[in-house]
């Protein structure tokens, strides 16, 4: 990653009580010259979207599904994600309401006060749905991807187990990783991939290596608070937190919702945005709901790039 590519900005957060520095990520048109899209990224990534380093590389990019030659594209960092050196002191009173207010602040720093579309993948796509509660006339479109406006409970046990692993485990990032490895793909997938096959040189099976593998990557570039820290927020996606009703909240909102789901997403079901997008048509919002087919389950929104790019054209060439 090449660091002058990123920026920082100090935002106050939780009414002013502490102040948090907020990097981002920034390509295309200068502001204030083209159309601007906030990208949200997901659980273990970061700002850089596009270009080598970049997590979304196949569909960001020049005359690519989201075309840096006419968008204005900014990515903010999720503090604490271990990109920067900040440290949430109380990680267990921050949630992703507040991430999306810090984001909103640091967009009215640049001096953006308005978006064509803000779009995120999993806990991005969590966070873009608070930032168009807390601020209903911000984007022209709300694009989550394998994402929710909750964390269900099966979201929050699951994210309950990670951080038991991570406080208890030897090896906690590693560990961690490869029990999130099995929400983020499909038996389905692991079978088609590996059929039960064994690795030759250490004579275990191929599908335990591979997890190995997966645990030792996410070690070497990860740091321990930074994974504490995104895996809390995963489970504290709910814009009813203050016991607020979706319907009043829902109807402010001017954005045009498309909701993309992976069918065989384990993570973020499937069936909760088909719930979510009939309450929507019942309020006579302008939504879409579009499906990615996949064996990969979650990370299918990763994976599955020309999917991805045929649905997000449909969208972003209107």
């Amino acid at each position: 990653m090449d660091p002058k590519q990123l920026n920082s900005l100090d935002v106050d957060i939780l009414e002013g009580q502490i102040k948090v520095p907020l990097t981002y990520y920034l390509i295309g048109p200068k502001i204030g010259t083209a159309p601007i899209v906030l990208i949200n990224h997901p659980l273990t990534a970061n700002a850089i979207f596009s270009g080598v380093d970049g997590w979304w590389n196949e569909i960001v990019g020049p005359n690519k599904a989201i075309d840096t030659n006419i968008y204005t594209i900014i990515s903010f960092n999720i503090p604490g994600n271990g990109i920067d050196t900040y440290k949430w002191e109380f990680i267990e009173k921050i949630h992703t309401g507040h991430i999306a207010k810090l984001f909103i602040n640091g967009l009215k720093q640049l001096g953006i006060t308005n978006l064509y579309a803000v779009i995120g993948g999993s806990i991005g796509g969590g966070i873009s749905w608070e930032m168009a509660v807390l601020s209903p006339k911000l984007c022209k479109n709300l694009i989550p991807i394998a994402s929710d406006w909750k964390s269900t409970d099966w979201l929050i046990a699951n994210t309950f187990v990670q951080n038991i692993i991570l406080n208890n485990s030897n090896d906690p990032i590693r560990d961690a990783r490869m029990h999130a490895m099995l929400l983020y793909r499909t038996p389905e997938s692991f079978s088609r991939r590996f059929a039960r096959s064994k690795n030759e040189q250490s004579d275990i099976f191929n599908i335990e290596s591979w997890l190995l593998h997966h645990g030792q990557v996410l070690k070497d570039r990860f740091t321990f608070n930074g994974y504490l820290t995104v895996n809390h927020l995963l489970g504290t996606i709910d814009i009813l937190r203050n016991n607020q009703n979706f319907d009043a909240l829902i109807k402010p909102i001017s954005a045009e919702i498309h909701l993309i789901s992976v069918d065989s997403d384990l993570l973020f079901i499937a069936n909760e945005d088909k719930i979510t997008f009939e309450r929507l048509k019942k309020l006579e919002k302008k939504c879409s709901y579009s499906e990615i087919k996949s064996v990969h389950g979650h990370d299918a929104f990763l994976i599955e790039n020309k999917q991805v790019e045929t649905i997000l054209s449909a969208i972003f060439k209107k």
